[in-house]
């Protein structure tokens, strides 16, 4: 059995980030799974991928800048998702405009050094 699609409402954790962050798909192309359903490629900070609040990667500017602000005192700072590249894996069943949809076990990597896993689907119906 496949894992759940992603929709819109979904929720994502940062293995850097403090807080659980929404996860947000345009309806272009619709493709109804409950709601808008994602695809790899869907990786837009602040469009599809929302801030995780406070962020702890020793590579994050803010973490930098809040560091030394602290005179060497590891400090967190704002986390601005900046993937590294696409979801991976996407649906080996499932497309959208020929990308493979977003699924539950698809992992995205932060360029900062963390990893953005699916915390919950958004639904729980359509397995692809």
């Amino acid at each position: 059995m496949g894992s759940p699609a992603v929709v819109s409402g979904a929720l994502a954790a940062c293995s850097m980030g403090a807080a659980p962050a929404s996860l947000m798909f345009l309806p272009a192309p619709i493709v109804m799974a409950g709601t808008q359903a994602g695809t790899i490629v869907n990786m837009i900070p602040f469009l599809n991928i929302m801030p995780f609040g406070m962020c702890i990667a020793p590579a994050n500017p803010a973490v930098i800048a809040a560091t030394t602000a602290a005179m060497g005192t590891p400090t967190p700072g704002a986390c601005i998702p900046t993937p590294a590249g696409p979801w991976s894996p996407g649906s080996t069943k499932a497309v959208m405009g020929g990308i493979p949809m977003l699924t539950a076990s698809s992992t995205l990597s932060c360029s900062f050094g963390g990893s953005i896993t699916v915390s919950f689907s958004g639904q729980t119906i359509c397995m692809v």
